[in-house]
């Protein structure tokens, strides 16, 4: 059987998409589909059902892609290992949030970019989790950080660590509302007050909101920008309260430039996730990188 056409049937098979399984390939989509027929012919089985969106593999589809693509994967690490032993030379491509990524993971990976021999290139872009998922299974980043598990076999993702929110404000906004205030009354307490948030829709309070006092925010972005650590030299200056991963205002906080409003019992949380395609963890760089960024999450918390 040739292994052009399995490597083809696999890709499609974790794409779900002919089309999405051309563009990493780098084939048109007519080849696809005449090698994914071809592989059809030879095996006198269906392996795919087209439908309006994509395909889904037949159960003889689903068992072809469980005895082949392990093997597959570990001809490109033989591939990879052999042929490319200078892995100064590989380029890694990472995508993420541009706070988390900026403050966490780029000082972790910048170590492995030396001169050791083991060392890659590093190339950062930034996106929300749906631009940076869509940018990882178009093939245009080898890792991605993001808040939102991927579905489908074509993506893979390990929970990377939790993220816990803060509501701070200035100094002058704490002794307006006063502790007493705000344990007494909840979420009334901060109706029509100021807030400092990265969007219209207020994701960050509103998150908050539901979590610690079970309502919706009485209030309206005062000031929007989109990257926290905006928000947070905003909230500095007084603009407003604001919903803020503990790790970015920790400093702040320890100089009273801000001050924690609220300490609830169960602090809300979000997750990070590590995601790759399926299967490119074959890759010396790209598994080092992950390996690696999934060691220095150990002391985010």
């Amino acid at each position: 059987m040739d292994l052009a056409l399995l490597r083809t049937f696999v890709t499609v098979h974790r794409a779900g998409s002919f089309t999405r399984a051309a563009a990493l390939l780098g084939l048109s989509q007519p080849a696809v589909t005449s090698q994914i027929r071809t592989l059809e012919r030879q095996l006198g089985r269906p392996l795919f059902l087209r439908q309006a969106r994509g395909v889904t593999p037949t159960t003889i589809g689903d068992e072809l892609a469980h005895k082949a693509a392990p093997h597959l994967d570990a001809l490109v690490e033989i591939a990879e290992t052999g042929l490319d032993e200078d892995s100064s030379l590989r380029t890694l491509h990472l995508a993420g949030p541009p706070e988390f990524t900026a403050e966490r993971a780029l000082p972790a990976l910048a170590q492995l970019t030396g001169d050791d021999g083991q060392g890659f290139a590093l190339r950062a872009s930034f996106g929300n989790a749906e631009e940076t998922l869509e940018g990882l299974a178009a093939g245009h980043h080898d890792l991605a950080i993001t808040t939102a598990r991927p579905r489908g076999a074509l993506l893979t993702a390990t929970p990377l660590c939790d993220e816990e929110h803060v509501l701070v404000a200035a100094p002058r906004w704490a002794a307006r509302i006063g502790p007493g205030k705000l344990r007494r009354m909840g979420s009334h307490a901060l109706e029509n007050l100021p807030v400092v948030e990265v969007h219209e829709s207020l994701p960050l309070v509103a998150r908050y909101w539901s979590s610690v006092f079970d309502s919706r925010p009485a209030t309206a972005g005062t000031v929007v920008v989109p990257d926290l650590r905006a928000v947070l030299a905003c909230a500095v200056t007084g603009a407003g309260l604001a919903v803020l991963p503990r790790y970015l205002c920790a400093a702040a906080l320890d100089r009273g430039d801000v001050v924690a409003l609220h300490d609830p019992a169960v602090p809300p949380l979000r997750t990070y996730f590590l995601a790759v395609r399926t299967g490119t963890l074959a890759m010396p760089h790209i598994a080092r990188a992950y390996d690696w960024l999934l060691h220095a999450a150990a002391d985010w918390s």
